[in-house]
């Protein structure tokens, strides 16, 4: 969900997103892996001679997996369950139009994170279910008027602590949890609000009452500016944390590899996202996004901000999430004007599988910038081409 504008059921939601092709196997995971997202390895077996400070030293210096908790009381996933006891699908009834990416609308419309279901209702048929955060983090967003934005209520954390800092977005909430304020830290598991079908611009019927879920990446921080220039009519009340300067992955993905014992660090994920376009930019600058997630930013002999005539390769995913940046020698962009695109290489099959998403297009015998692409290239870099 991304449109804060509220003509727009569901936000960007509908241009953004992408189905996972690693579906097949997180359901795998949700079915083959242990019981819990917090599973750990058989005991160590300690070495002759070796005391027990020895393994405790050890042990203290072993990396600890990312603590990732569900979202809601339901443990459907961790134990392995099918989808449809921990996903509610749209009115459609499609199961699979609860989860992330190119899902609803027979694929051509994306969502953008996963629609939980409740364990738990009260004698109205409302949820009872408390909504927790997914990871420790700081509140930096809370929209709790429902008819400002189509998430409804909703709460937005970052997560300093990971790497990168992702945020994590709860919507859709009943009310909201007493002290959970803009820059309170919250723990892992903390309650956030409680479950709800609150929306702003559309309905959701308490029959399909749910937590609209996301883990993703912040755009930019001249937000503000970009939705000035768009002109779309109506305020912009959610500041920074608007759904159209978020942009989500799968969380799923980020739960299988945890609940298979992985997930030491969150680029894992990002890592293993295939590029579905990859292009170079023209551009000089470092990107604020770049600044905030220097993590995606590759090590190599063009490193370095401000360089003449220098410029970016991008790695994209077929959702149009800048999962991995390159900075290529200045000589490189040699001729280039500035701002100048070119697309080095585009996986088809990838774009296919996410027809809702237009991220090129052909012209004059070349690839170029969708209009899905184009609206983050304007977020990325101000891009005006």
């Amino acid at each position: 969900m991304r449109a804060e504008a509220i003509g727009v059921a569901e936000g960007r939601s509908a241009v953004r997103g992408r189905f996972s092709l690693a579906l097949g196997l997180i359901l795998a995971a949700a079915v083959g892996a242990g019981s819990g997202c917090d599973a750990s390895g058989p005991e160590p077996v300690m070495k002759p001679g070796a005391t027990a400070g020895d393994s405790a030293r050890k042990a203290a210096a072993q990396p600890r997996p990312v603590e990732l908790v569900w979202p809601t009381p339901n443990q459907a996933f961790a134990e392995g369950h099918p989808m449809d006891t921990f996903i509610q699908p749209t009115v459609s009834g499609v199961l699979t139009s609860g989860l992330f990416g190119s899902v609803r609308s027979g694929g051509r419309q994306f969502h953008e994170g996963l629609d939980l279901l409740p364990v738990a209702r009260d004698r109205t048929g409302m949820p009872l279910d408390q909504v927790g955060a997914a990871m420790a983090g700081v509140v930096r967003h809370v929209s709790a008027r429902p008819g400002a934005s189509s998430y409804g209520r909703y709460v937005v954390l970052e997560h300093p602590g990971q790497t990168p800092s992702v945020y994590t977005l709860y919507g859709h909430l009943a009310d909201i949890a007493p002290g959970i304020v803009k820059g309170v830290e919250v723990r892992a598991g903390q309650a956030l609000g409680t479950m709800g079908n609150s929306a702003g611009g559309y309905t959701i019927p308490k029959e399909r009452a749910h937590l609209h879920f996301e883990v993703g990446v912040r755009m930019t921080d001249a937000f503000q500016a970009w939705y000035g220039r768009r002109g779309f009519g109506s305020p912009n009340e959610q500041g920074l944390y608007n759904g159209m300067n978020l942009m989500g992955l799968d969380p799923l993905e980020f739960f299988a590899r945890r609940k298979a014992g992985g997930l030491l660090s969150l680029d894992e994920v990002f890592r293993e996202i295939p590029a579905a376009v990859t292009l170079r930019i023209a551009h000089a600058g470092e990107p604020d996004f770049v600044r905030r997630y220097p993590s995606l930013v590759a090590k190599g002999a063009g490193d370095g901000a401000g360089l003449v005539g220098g410029g970016w390769e991008i790695d994209f995913s077929a959702t149009g999430v800048p999962v991995r940046w390159r900075r290529p020698a200045a000589g490189e962009f040699t001729g280039w004007k500035s701002g100048e695109v070119r697309i080095l290489a585009v996986d088809k099959l990838l774009l296919a599988g996410n027809r809702g998403r237009d991220l090129v297009l052909p012209r004059r015998g070349a690839e170029v910038p969708a209009d899905d692409l184009r609206t983050v290239l304007q977020q990325l870099f101000d891009w005006r081409g």
